[in-house]
């Protein structure tokens, strides 16, 4: 468990980076995403980079899942066994039934975001706010926002989502792989912190200066077939 959501913090860490490429200009970000698309060609077929990392994130979030699930099992049967043999303190029971209901339904919540997420920005079947064009990247994500609060709101609860999931993820990762120890708890506390916050201001960042209109708007015509080449999110 541990392992896959380490992978899947730097997939988003990596998303992230990918993302604030928007803010320099239509060309420089089609054109990463063109990069994305093209990598490793001809030893990988167009695409085959994307696609080996979306199985991947597949796989590691079918793992991911399983793995919580089997937690949550044995920690309910092992409750009502023991009826907690080792008594904690009523302050730290709470904290933590509280963190394990805020990784579980966090956890829902992030599955159905990512499905909407592949629907709107790499299938184009679900394309608020106007006529996506695959390939055009840019403009596809200026669509997605621009005078589109709802679609906003859904971002910003689904990412407040992913940043809680990564503060507790950080801290139980690095504790399961024995990281953490009395001394090193107050900077692990900071780090898992700064990873959150990282992520959610980094993924929120384009979304609200595309509503606010804060970028510019995407150039007349497609970009695809001005440039002759197709890139993607």
């Amino acid at each position: 468990m541990a392992y896959s959501g380490l992978f899947f913090l730097f997939f988003v860490l990596f998303h992230a980076y990918g993302n604030l490429k928007y803010f320099e200009g239509e060309d420089v970000y089609n054109g990463y995403a063109a990069h994305l698309r093209t990598m490793f060609m001809p030893i990988l077929p167009r695409e085959g980079l994307l696609w080996i990392l979306r199985a991947l994130m597949v796989a590691c979030l079918v793992g991911h899942a399983g793995a919580a699930f089997h937690l949550w099992h044995r920690n309910n049967k092992a409750r009502g066994n023991q009826k907690y043999a080792v008594k904690k303190a009523h302050a730290e029971y709470a904290a933590s039934r509280y963190a394990n209901r805020t990784m579980r339904w966090g956890g829902v919540i992030l599955l159905l975001f990512i499905v909407w997420h592949i629907l709107q920005f790499t299938t184009l079947n679900a394309t608020p706010g106007g006529h996506y064009v695959h390939g055009d990247a840019y403009k596809n994500m200026y669509l997605g926002f621009h005078d589109a609060p709802w679609t906003y709101a859904i971002y910003f609860i689904a990412l407040a989502a992913l940043a809680l999931h990564a503060w507790h993820g950080v801290w139980s990762a690095l504790q399961t792989l024995g990281a953490i120890r009395g001394s090193v708890i107050p900077g692990v506390r900071i780090i898992a912190t700064l990873v959150a916050l990282a992520l959610f201001v980094a993924f929120m960042a384009v979304p609200t200066a595309i509503l606010f209109g804060w970028v510019d708007a995407p150039a007349a015509g497609s970009w695809t077939a001005l440039h002759g080449a197709v890139a993607g999110h």
